[in-house]
């Protein structure tokens, strides 16, 4: 699939082969019922509660707030495959170019996260890494394998505009089996799940790994149902269900969605996305979301797995390395009054860097304590 992915990255589309599959967008009226997306904040600040054109996302049409920019645009359609594909090309160039090897890991840029409490316990880490590396040359061993100088990177989007996934649909001539390219993995959003759906039977027609986003919504049966029609031979890796509910929803629902996926047999990667369950409206009427509650979700993501005896396979995060002003809390402390000054997202707030690396220490040692834990298992039963 990886192949297939990289060849669509320089595949000649126009504005035509796209345009048979999305040219009724344009006879939609600019305004319309808001489709099944989250609800966005738009880029001039306006209150959540404010109403205008339906802005579903920029491979429909733009985020000004304004009737004309709310216009579906098929061209978009285009315009986002190019940049995508200039974005992907990008990240490969960095990857595989010798940027990420670890040898450079201490010289990995920070920015404004470095003088920060994370920041040096990142540079602590990277420090040691940076000995023991040295200690590996100096004992002959090479330290210039291609796992320690280059790196991948696997994408993933909610399938949610069929004609830009049909147009980005290719089949493997060697399998005979077609593959989604526009990402590596694609998921069925909470809105666009029905068993008889059309995104539905389009994701079970296609290779790709799939996700499946379940909220404190989602009945156990249904999603029993709805794994046995997308991974109706039992593929273990073909699913991941991405679980967004809130930590007290976790701890409740959570359990009956497992117990449910193993009495069925089915194989499953479960994985924790702490943010869109968290997302609330300050006073000042922008979305954003507290550190706190990112963090008390993923605990108990972590807590229920436990007790269930199951994997937590891992967690999504939406953040960025910038010096923003979106979610609030953290050790560098966040708060509303702050928000305006650095709110530069089009549509959900993020972790900022420091607030970035401040969970990922957090998960880190929960999963060192986790990993311990099962050797002492382990040892016991010798």
């Amino acid at each position: 699939m990886a192949a297939l992915a990289n060849s669509s990255s320089t595949a000649a589309l126009s504005s035509s082969s796209l345009y048979s599959a999305s040219h009724s967008l344009s006879r939609q009226p600019a305004f319309s019922v808001l489709p099944p997306t989250s609800s966005k904040s738009h880029a001039i600040h306006r209150p959540i509660s404010a109403v205008h054109a339906a802005e579903p996302g920029d491979n429909i049409n733009g985020d000004t707030f304004d009737e004309k920019s709310r216009i579906p645009d098929p061209q978009r359609m285009v315009r986002a495959y190019c940049q995508s594909s200039a974005t992907l090309n990008l990240l490969r160039a960095f990857a595989t170019g010798g940027y990420a090897a670890m040898q450079r890991v201490t010289q990995w840029n920070l920015d404004f996260a470095e003088h920060s409490e994370q920041g040096d316990r990142y540079q602590e880490l990277a420090h040691r890494v940076d000995e023991a590396l040295g200690f590996m040359a100096a004992a002959g061993l090479t330290v210039d394998h291609p796992i320690m100088t280059t790196t991948e990177f696997w994408t993933s989007h909610e399938c949610l505009l069929l004609p830009y996934e049909q147009a980005l649909t290719r089949l493997d001539s060697t399998s005979g089996l077609y593959y989604d390219c526009s990402a590596h993995m694609v998921w069925v959003g909470e809105r666009t799940r029905q068993l008889d759906g059309a995104h539905v039977e389009f994701l079970r027609g296609i290779a790709n790994p799939l996700g499946i986003k379940v909220s404190n919504k989602m009945d156990p049966k249904d999603l029993v149902n709805l794994i046995e029609i997308l991974n109706p031979q039992n593929k273990p890796g073909r699913i991941t269900v991405i679980v967004r509910m809130g930590a007290e929803n976790m701890r409740v629902k959570l359990p009956h969605l497992i117990r449910a996926v193993r009495s069925a047999g089915q194989i499953v990667t479960w994985v924790c996305d702490p943010m869109h369950g968290n997302t609330i409206k300050a006073p000042c009427g922008l979305k954003t979301r507290a550190f706190d509650a990112i963090l008390a979700e993923v605990r108990a993501f972590f807590d229920v797995h436990e007790q269930e005896g199951s994997h937590p396979g891992g967690v999504h995060l939406e953040m960025t390395g910038q010096n923003v002003t979106e979610c609030i809390g953290g050790s560098r402390t966040v708060t509303y009054d702050d928000l305006g000054s650095r709110y530069h997202t089009h549509c959900d707030p993020r972790l900022n860097a420091s607030q970035s690396l401040e969970l990922s220490f957090i998960i880190a040692e929960r999963l060192r304590k986790r990993r311990i834990g099962t050797q002492r298992l382990l040892s016991l039963s010798v």
